[in-house]
């Protein structure tokens, strides 16, 4: 039986961003400029972070303890902050993957309904 779950349209791309980041760290940590890298390199540029974007966006998840951020002395100016995806974080992902696909899903059969 089809997910009768309404989706949040407002908050799409905030969503989406969140998603986004927290896949960039399933295969292990990274800082932000890796993050950014990984992001244009990821789907051709397609889904590009300004940093203005991505650090209120990895503050965030780190606050609501999905991702864990730990400071190294590596790097040119010294310390830099690497995230990692946490246990949480994971299950959140799992969840999230599940909700988009379903999304998708959805939203593909209402845009091509006119096809059938």
């Amino acid at each position: 039986m089809a997910d009768k779950k309404k989706a949040d349209i407002q908050n799409l791309t905030k969503s989406c961003n969140e998603v986004l980041v927290m896949s960039f760290l399933k295969d292990g940590p990274k800082h932000g400029y890796q993050l950014a890298l990984h992001s244009d390199a990821a789907a051709g540029g397609y889904f590009g972070f300004k940093y203005g974007t991505l650090y209120p966006i990895l503050h965030k998840l780190e606050k609501q303890g999905l991702i864990k951020g730990s400071w190294s002395d590596e790097g040119p100016r010294g310390k830099r902050k690497s995230y990692s995806l946490t246990k949480k974080g994971l299950t959140r992902l799992d969840k999230e993957k599940a909700d988009w696909r379903n999304f998708i899903e959805r939203f593909l059969e209402v845009i091509e309904e006119d096809k059938k």
